[in-house]
């Protein structure tokens, strides 16, 4: 892989499009995808505003901005990604639109381009499943956290059959865009979400047992646990549905102790969700 392999990413919400973003700051041709150019439109605007913060805050060259721009490409075509190296996708976090998006994947891209997938919790197996036999060893999960510009983790997955160089190249591909990759097991939910989720269920029951405010835990947890923001903070920024749709995947996969709080599933229901322009933990 060089630095000059052009890179497709599939969806343009707030992973994807910062995936995207993190390819073409270190060089790469990015061809970035979705349904719609309405969508596609919001999410480059969006990305000049990741990468103006980004400059406020030091952490992006301001000489770049135009260059990595004119890096990115977009299309509503997954044939688009005909000339793409390495593909990531995403979508959704429901299997269901995963596997239409890898089934038209596979009859699209080269041979030998590697197809990754950046759910949260679905084995990465499950997935590669949905792609012809022959491209299987070139699918793996790279599960990459937000928000992406500015976090530093990915978690590689092989799934059962993906090749080891398949595994050794993307781990080299993560760390030449700036990343620290780890390699994890295929499981429900890998690592940290494992980790991060039983946190949260947790943070919400002692709200749920008046023991302390979302507000005095966030504080509790940035102050006392040297946490960059809380969890109630975080609910709110990658949205309280998605938290609940996570931990009913972990329920089902590992059991009573990842059980969404009641308060949780209330408060979704209310339309308590955080994210943009909806009321959340904190706001």
């Amino acid at each position: 892989m060089t630095s000059a392999m052009t890179v497709g990413v599939v969806g343009a919400g707030l992973m994807g499009s910062e995936i995207a973003l993190t390819f073409a700051l270190a060089g790469h041709p990015v061809v970035l995808a979705d349904r719609s150019s309405e969508a596609l439109a919001a999410a480059l605007e969006r990305l000049q505003g990741v990468y103006e913060r980004g400059v406020q805050r030091g952490a992006l060259p301001a000489a770049e901005r135009d260059a990595a721009f004119g890096r990115l490409s977009t299309t509503t075509d997954l044939s688009g990604m005909a000339a793409c190296g390495f593909v990531t996708e995403a979508v959704f976090e429901q299997q269901s639109v995963k596997a239409a998006v890898f089934r038209d994947l596979d009859a699209h891209c080269r041979p030998d381009c590697i197809l990754a997938t950046n759910t949260s919790t679905i084995p990465i197996s499950v997935l590669a499943a949905e792609v012809s036999p022959a491209r299987r060893p070139r699918f793996l999960g790279t599960h990459y956290f937000s928000p992406v510009t500015r976090m530093k983790l990915v978690e590689v997955i092989p799934a059962f059959e993906t090749a080891r160089e398949v595994v050794e190249a993307t781990l080299a591909l993560c760390h030449a865009i700036g990343k620290t990759p780890i390699e994890i097991k295929d499981v429900a939910g890998f690592a940290v979400n494992r980790l991060l989720h039983a946190f949260m269920i947790e943070a919400v029951r002692l709200v749920e047992e008046g023991v302390a405010t979302p507000a005095d835990i966030d504080t509790a947890c940035r102050l006392g646990l040297g946490h960059p923001v809380g969890p109630f903070e975080l609910m709110d920024a990658t949205t309280s549905s998605l938290c609940l749709q996570v931990q009913e995947i972990l329920q089902d996969a590992y059991g009573e102790r990842f059980r969404p709080r009641p308060l949780l599933k209330q408060r979704v229901k209310a339309g308590y969700v955080g994210g943009r322009g909806k009321p959340g933990w904190r706001r």
